[in-house]
Order: C-alpha cells, then structure tokens, then sequence
C-alpha cells in the first residue's frame, strides 16, 4: 500500500488497523490491464446483435402472452381471405431457399491425414552431415564453414532426415535414386493414411499431388495411381515448381473440384525431392538449402460428403492465396539457377525475408475482414481513418489474431521466418511452439510443415471442438497462402504419428546462437 507524505501521523495508525493482505481488496486502479479492457470491449461488441434483440424478444413474449383464443381466431380469418397472396408468398419463399441450397458453396471436410516418418538411419546429426559434406571432396574450407554456421543458427536438431542417396560417398543423385525417394516418401504417407481411414484406393475421386523440383515422366500423381491402382476416370493433377507454399495451394484446388464434383473423395500427396537437389558448389546463397531442408512428406484426406462430418476432423472454412510474381524482386528471390561452375541449386536472396513480410502484408489484409472478429475490424478501421483522413500521428493498429484463431502452423522454412511472425503477429511462444519443435524435430520438409505441426497440436491433446486453425505458408514465386480450418470435435492424435514416439520430449529448449552476419 502506498502512503502520502502528508497525511502525517495518521500513517502509521492507518498501517496498523490494515487488515491482513489475504482480506484485502486489490486496487483496481493498477489491477484492470488494458489487455482485459479489450477483452471485455471484444466481448461486447461481437455478442452486440444479441444484446439489442433482448429486449425485442422480452417485449415480443409479453405480447403473446397477452393473446387470447379472439386474437388467434381474428387471425385465421385474416388468412383465410388472402390466401392467394399467402401462396404466392410461400412459392417465392421455397424458391428462393432451393436456389440457395443449390448454389451455396459444399463443406469440405478434413478426414484425415498423415504424415511420412522416415527410418531411424536416414538421421543426419551436425557432426555426420559435417563430415559427409567434407569427404564428398566439393565444398571449400569457407563453404564448409559457412554450413557449420547456418546449421548452428537454423534451429533444426540432430535428428532430422536425409534421403538414403546422400548417405553414400559420393552421394547417389541419379533418376532412380530420386524416385526411390518420392515413392518411399509419398507411399509411406499414403499407407498410414488409408490404414487409419480405411479408405479404399477405388473410393478416391480427385489425386492433387505437389513436389517443386523433381518432376519426372511418368508424374508423380501417375506413379501414385499406378502403385494404388486407382480407377481409371480418377481426375489427377501435378503441381510443380510451386515452393514450400505448394501445399496449400494444392488444398484450394481440391476444394473447388470438389465443388463441382459430388460425393467424392480427394487426396492431396505434398512432398520435396532432395536427392537430385543436393547442391554440390560453392556459392553461399544456395548453400543454404542443404542445410534447412529435410526429407518429409504428407497425405491429406478431404470429402464432401455430409456423412463424413461426423467422423471428419476439421471443416475448411477460408483459403487465401496471394502471388507477387509480377515484382521482379520477389519473383527472383527464391530461383533455381546454375552457378559460375555449372552447378544447379536454388539460390535464396537477401531480400527474402523483406519480398516474405510484405506478401504476408498483403494476405493477412485480404484474410482479416474474414476472420476477424468484428471488435478488430473496428479498431483497425477507427485507427485508419484517423491516420489517412485526419493526419493523426497515431501508430497504426496490429489486429490481434489471437481473437481469431487458437492455434497456428507458420510454415517451419528456417527460425528467422518464425521469429518474424511471432513478433509482428504479437503471438505467445504457446503459439509457434508447433513450428519450432517441427523445425527442430524434422527440418523443413517444405509444402508438409504445417501437417506435421499439425500432428505436433493433435499429439498435445491441444485441439478443441470449435478451435480455429491457421495455416500459413510462403514459397517461391514469391507466394503466401492461408488456410482456415474448425476442428469439428476434439481431435485426438491419429496412430502411426510422427510424433507418436516422442511427443513426451517435446517442447524442447533450442539454444539460441547470436545472429552474425553471414557473407
């Protein structure tokens, strides 16, 4: 308690009579944070279509309760003798909710998914990948070094995975070599999937599959079709060289065929291939990648069957795509190009992390009227008129995103890009806990992070009935994409997990290495 000075003498006999602290009222004055003033005017604002009908509906019983058998009879008459506009009332109503029926968007659902989880003797610890890469005989004492670093600041742990070709010296980067890797990868993910549905191959109606760098012919989705013997009007597609943001993309197709296409099923396969990725030169830039990318890989079960709400986990409620290919900066930033020595690897700029901040600007824009409660919308607009009309010197207004969503999958591309989004996003360490045990568990394994850091909340019995899901993901070109999804139920962990083994251990302290500049 804080006394004045000049209350005098009646300090101390204030100080004595105190009561004990464990009776005492605190001062609400420094109590009430400003944190629980927005939480109460959020509170209001959202449920303020209900607060106004109140005192309608309380007037509107009043009144019925004043109604006698007179009223009712008066009120059949009435209708007896407009029956024709009663009828033409009716048709229009019935129309009108046919037309609506018809034409509204079907729910997708989210079944199931699964993810790839390679063998214990694909783990690539510092100390291995280190000496690998010095006996390959391709990597100067600078690149080595600077790979030591990079490895040391990226956040990943030691026991991440590489594919079984680069386990071999010198490493086996050949056409079979990498499709070994894509059907040990995507049939793995495919398995555990249909163990866990017990969905029939036959059932499926649509096959999405997603890999940016290996791309062979037959396809990736054939080979697919091919191992599972799916049927033969299957409608199939292959993105390629659409970066780490593919997997979410390859959702938004799915959705708008099962849109056109009833009662069906449809898989998404997202995957990277590393062994003929490996890059085997000097240039700092595209060193990088050696050091964050890992073998991964993820299955996604979706319907659009209203009987398989019941035992589907999430409901896609938004997808939100944004592409700044058109600036040559941002196109660049992420490119796959040959060096001075003719070696191919994907070089990353320096202004990537610049190109990724202002595509996740311009997404969370397009993405906030949508999901934002209305108490945000609100603020961010008060503040926006008084900046741009009235030339106000007010800082500008960060919605809080937390009010939106409970739990957050930021694509796990290195431990800068997560950083970043914790700080400009304002989330707690709870919230990107999922992208930094990802990233330290299993690396980047590109378009499949955020279904891995997905697996990582189920296996925490984190996801609630009524929990909203953000996925963000950003990849070359340069693009950021969103999806928005609502756990239908608390969603347990499905078996055969990537974390299943694990989970216990988890999160785990990742030390923190000084950021020094890298030439």
């Amino acid at each position: 308690m804080t006394i004045s000075d000049n209350q005098g003498s009646t300090a101390a006999a204030a100080v004595q009579i105190q009561p004990p602290s464990r009776m005492a009222l605190p001062d609400f004055l420094q109590s009430v944070k400003l944190k629980y003033v927005k939480l109460g005017y959020h509170y209001l604002i959202s449920n303020l279509f209900t607060f106004c009908f109140v005192p309608l509906i309380f007037v509107t019983l009043i009144h019925f309760s004043q109604t006698d058998i007179d009223d009712l009879h008066h009120v059949w008459l009435h209708l007896q003798y407009n029956i024709i506009s009663i009828l033409t009332c009716s048709a229009f109503i019935v129309f009108g909710l046919t037309v609506f029926i018809l034409t509204r968007p079907r729910p997708v659902y989210l079944v199931d998914f699964a993810c790839y989880r390679p063998a214990d003797r694909f783990k690539a610890p510092f100390c291995s990948f280190m000496e690998h890469s010095r006996l390959t005989g391709d990597f100067d004492e600078s690149s080595l070094e600077f790979q030591r670093k990079i490895l040391l600041r990226s956040g990943l742990g030691e026991e991440t995975y590489v594919p079984e070709a680069m386990l071999y010296i010198p490493p086996r980067s050949s056409m079979v070599t990498a499709r070994a890797e894509a059907e040990e990868v995507m049939f793995g993910a495919l398995d555990s999937l249909f163990q866990n549905t017990n969905l029939k191959p036959k059932a499926i109606g649509i096959l999405v599959v997603n890999c940016s760098l290996f791309n062979p012919t037959p396809s990736l989705s054939a080979m697919i079709v091919n191992k599972y013997k799916l049927r033969g009007n299957i409608k199939s597609f292959n993105l390629g060289g659409m970066g780490c943001s593919a997997g979410v993309i390859a959702i938004d197709l799915a959705k708008d065929l099962l849109q056109v296409h009833r009662n069906t099923y449809a898989v998404v396969v997202s995957t990277e291939n590393i062994t003929q990725n490996w890059y085997f030169g000097n240039k700092k830039s595209m060193l990088i990648p050696n050091c964050l990318f890992r073998v991964g890989g993820s299955a996604v079960l979706l319907s659009n069957k209203s009987a398989d709400r019941r035992r589907a986990k999430y409901r896609l409620v938004h997808v939100v795509r944004t592409n700044r290919a058109a600036d040559d900066k941002a196109f660049r930033c992420v490119y796959q190009e040959q060096d001075g020595a003719g070696k191919t690897g994907v070089s990353l700029s320096k202004d990537l992390m610049a190109i990724a901040g202002s595509a996740l600007k311009t997404n969370i824009t397009t993405l906030g009227p949508l999901v934002l409660p209305i108490s945000e919308q609100l603020l961010f607009f008060a503040t926006l008129v008084m900046r741009k009309l009235f030339k106000a010197d007010v800082k500008p207004y960060i919605p809080d995103f937390k009010l939106a969503f409970d739990h957050f999958c930021i694509h796990a591309g290195g431990r800068a890009v997560i950083d970043e989004l914790e700080k400009n996003l304002q989330l707690l360490p709870v919230h990107v806990e999922a992208s930094r045990m990802t990233l330290h568990r299993f690396g980047n394994t590109s378009s499949s992070s955020i279904w891995y850091e997905l697996a990582y909340i189920e296996a925490k019995g984190r996801m609630r009935r009524g929990n909203r899901l953000w996925q963000i993901a950003f990849g070359s070109g340069f693009k950021c994409n969103s999806a928005v999804w609502e756990a239908l139920h608390n969603v347990k962990s499905s078996p055969n997990g990537p974390w299943e083994d694990c989970i216990d251990k988890y999160p785990v302290e990742v030390p923190l290495i000084a950021q020094q500049h890298i030439s």
